[in-house]
């Protein structure tokens, strides 16, 4: 049964990890072997398997994780990420500050992609937990989960975008009513769901002195040296304001066929991540008249210490593409044709499912709604909810498939068990507050 492979996989990597101390990026390519035999994947043709999974899962995030590291490295060592910690310390004080880092998930993640608010936002948050001697958890935690139900539910992230064209209804129609869904859906994933996890899990919540990927940064400079509070976020924001403005406004205008190009090819997120370093070394860096040498080396530090971070996302990405090529996929589509009960909940379950076993909410999400499409047509449910419900699905229990569980790791400086206790349960969370929302709009 492919689902009972896919279930010791994952229980045999945990257990050679945090049994047999074998180092992780080692045991998901073991595991990833092993999986692609048993499956019945051609010897011949696993080591490409293996291979091509990882090149297609760092092609689009190694560029961006790199970039991502160099700038946050840049921002901190020039002293940008303590005076935004500081200006927002000061705005909304200790009590407030995760409804504060909320909002600004929110905002930010409207427009970037998880991995990439994530790399944007943790050097920040981290300087906040720093400056206030909290745990970083406490901070990150809600964070992560704001970045990711953003990234499920709202276009024009990836898997809402595709549902809407796959269901064919309006993006505005998702937006407006995702933003609905998403706002109860965050504050209970988020700061709720954080402290109940801060109650039975309290070993989490560890006070850091460094962050992975910006260790050993350098002295701050004296308080009249310091960038402009202005300066600071917009160095942060660049990757945002190229992304998100160029990208919304395609959606909301008609523009000239001339300029298409143009736009689409700023608004890519590895272009608009080297901008926006270019901009960064500017403005950290030359602006703040900090040597060529001292720039080199934030800049070298930002790409040595997320080197990790990289290579276990790749291997996760590799274990994807076995478990792809085995069939999982269709062995899941199979599972639920003729279904005959609410497509909301239909949905969200096979999305569900398909993201546990694939870590990709993307195809999760085109799968479900590709097979919901006829049952949507037999019964009177709001398509604009389905695709939600479906997207809700799609983040259910973030693993090791899934590369933000790999980033999440590192950069939240968990163990493997950590982050199944955190971040897996947080992921759930967010998917059964989305679907829990979305079934109380549709009695109204």
């Amino acid at each position: 049964m492919p689902l009972l492979v896919v279930f010791i996989s994952v229980v045999l990597l945990v257990i050679l990890i945090v049994k047999f101390k074998i180092e992780t990026f080692a045991a998901l390519l073991l595991i990833s072997l092993l999986a692609g035999v048993v499956l019945g994947i051609p010897l011949p043709k696993l080591p490409g398997v293996i291979t091509t999974g990882m090149a297609e899962q760092l092609g689009d995030l190694a560029l961006i994780i790199g970039c991502g590291s160099m700038i946050g490295k840049l921002v901190a060592d020039a002293g940008g990420s303590y005076v935004i910690a500081n200006s927002l310390i000061n705005r909304f004080g200790k009590r407030k500050m995760q409804l504060a880092v909320v909002l600004a998930s929110a905002i930010i993640g409207f427009a970037l992609f998880f991995e990439v608010g994530l790399v944007v936002l943790i050097p920040i948050i981290f300087e906040i937990a720093k400056e206030l001697r909290v745990p970083l958890a406490k901070l990150a935690l809600p964070m992560g989960a704001t970045l990711n139900t953003m990234h499920g539910l709202l276009p024009p992230h990836p898997a809402p975008t595709a549902l809407a064209e796959i269901v064919d209804v309006d993006i505005g129609d998702v937006i407006l009513v995702g933003i609905i869904v998403a706002i109860p859906t965050m504050l209970i994933a988020g700061p709720l769901w954080n402290s109940v996890l801060e109650h039975f899990f309290p070993q989490i919540y560890r006070y850091q002195e460094t962050l992975n990927g910006f260790d050993d940064g350098e002295a701050l400079p004296p308080r009249k040296h310091l960038p402009k509070f202005s300066t600071s976020v917009l160095t942060t924001l660049m990757p945002v304001v190229l992304i998100g403005v160029l990208t919304i406004s395609r959606q909301l205008f008609t523009l000239p066929k001339s300029i298409l190009p143009i736009l689409k090819f700023f608004a890519d997120p590895d272009v608009a991540m080297v901008l926006s370093l270019l901009v960064a070394i500017y403005t950290m860096g030359v602006k703040q008249k900090r040597s060529m040498k001292k720039i080199g080396h934030s800049l070298d530090k930002g790409v040595r210490q997320v080197a990790l971070v990289v290579f276990l996302t790749g291997a996760g990405g590799a274990f994807k593409a076995v478990l792809e090529q085995g069939g999982i996929a269709a062995y899941i589509s199979g599972l639920f044709e003729g279904i005959n009960f609410s497509p909301l909940i239909a949905g969200w379950l096979i999305a569900a499912l398909m993201h546990v076993c694939l870590g990709s909410s993307t195809v999760a999400a085109m799968t479900s709604a590709s097979l919901m499409g006829p049952l949507i047509l037999q019964t009177n449910a709001d398509p604009v909810l389905v695709v939600l419900a479906i997207g809700a699905g799609s983040i259910f229990g973030d693993n090791v498939t899934d590369a933000g569980f790999w980033m999440v790791k590192e950069y939240f400086n968990f163990s493997v068990k950590e982050t199944f206790l955190a971040w897996t349960t947080t992921t759930s969370m967010i998917a059964f507050a989305g679907l829990g929302t979305v079934l109380l709009l549709s009695t109204l």
